[in-house]
C-alpha cells in the first residue's frame, strides 16, 4: 500500500495553485476539467518527483459539511497537512519576505521544529523540520 493522494480543501482553485506553486514552489501535477468550473488538480513536491500528491479540492464551494469541517479546523488553529522541509527558520524567511502569514513563528518542540502558515486558501499548514 503507498499514499498517492492526500486532499485538502481549498475556497479557490486557482488562487490555491497560484500560492501552492508559486509561493511554496511545489509543483503542478495534474490539472484535468472535471466540469462545473472544478479541476482534478494536484501539486507534488519538487524535490521527490512522482511521490504523494495534493489535491486542491474545491468542496469547501459544494458541500456544506466540507467548509463547515475546514473552518472549525481553522479555527481551532490546526494544520491540515504538513510539509518537511531542511531548515525551518531559513523557509519560514523566504516565505514571511513572499508575505506569507504565520499563526506560529519557527518553534522547537523536542526532535522537530515546526512553523505554521496560512495557504490563503481557508487551512493552516504545518512545515517541519526533522532535528
Amino acid at each position: 500500500m503507498r499514499i498517492k493522494t492526500l486532499s485538502i480543501p481549498v475556497l479557490d482553485q486557482a488562487k490555491a495553485l497560484k500560492f501552492y506553486t508559486e509561493i511554496l514552489g511545489l509543483k503542478l501535477k495534474t490539472n484535468i476539467d472535471v466540469g462545473g468550473g472544478n479541476k482534478w488538480l494536484t501539486v507534488e513536491s519538487s524535490q521527490e518527483e512522482n511521490g504523494a500528491e495534493i489535491l486542491l479540492e474545491p468542496a469547501p464551494l459544494h458541500f456544506e459539511p466540507s467548509r463547515i469541517y475546514q473552518k472549525a479546523i481553522k479555527d481551532a488553529g490546526l494544520p491540515v497537512a504538513q510539509l518537511e522541509v531542511d531548515d525551518v527558520e531559513k523557509e519560514y524567511e523566504r516565505l514571511t519576505d513572499l508575505g506569507v502569514s504565520f499563526s506560529v513563528k519557527p518553534t522547537s518542540v523536542g526532535t522537530a521544529a515546526i512553523a505554521i502558515l496560512d495557504d490563503t486558501c481557508g487551512n493552516f499548514l504545518q512545515l517541519v523540520q526533522i532535528l
